[in-house]
């Protein structure tokens, strides 16, 4: 298997090894707090979904090259496909909480 080309100057596998460390961090990190109850409740969910956010990031960059330098075609498709994923979950949250208010059984005093 030959290695990837080199698009500058530098190892091939840079990129690669520094996102798969800033990965497996993003990853250890929240797994660390919830198993250990350093953080709990919304601390730790908004851990979750921060490390989660940034990894994405990481992944974009490191894996599949998508920076400012890349095509416009490309960056239009990244940010279309993004405002598909903002209106998908944006929805099913939106959706989700509608159906748990209006399915609560009222409180009697």
């Amino acid at each position: 298997m030959s290695a990837p080309a080199s698009h500058g100057t530098g190892s091939a596998y840079g990129p690669y090894a520094i996102g798969f460390l800033l990965a497996v961090i993003l990853t250890a990190l929240p797994f660390w707090a919830a198993m250990t109850g350093a953080a709990s409740g919304g601390g730790l969910v908004t851990m979750v979904m921060g490390a989660a956010a940034v990894q994405i990031v990481v992944h974009l960059v490191c894996f599949l090259h998508l920076d400012g330098r890349s095509d416009r075609w490309t960056m239009m498709a990244l940010v279309f496909t993004l405002f598909v994923l903002a209106i998908l979950i944006g929805g099913s949250l939106w959706v989700m909480y509608h159906l748990n208010h209006n399915m609560m059984i009222p409180m009697e005093n």
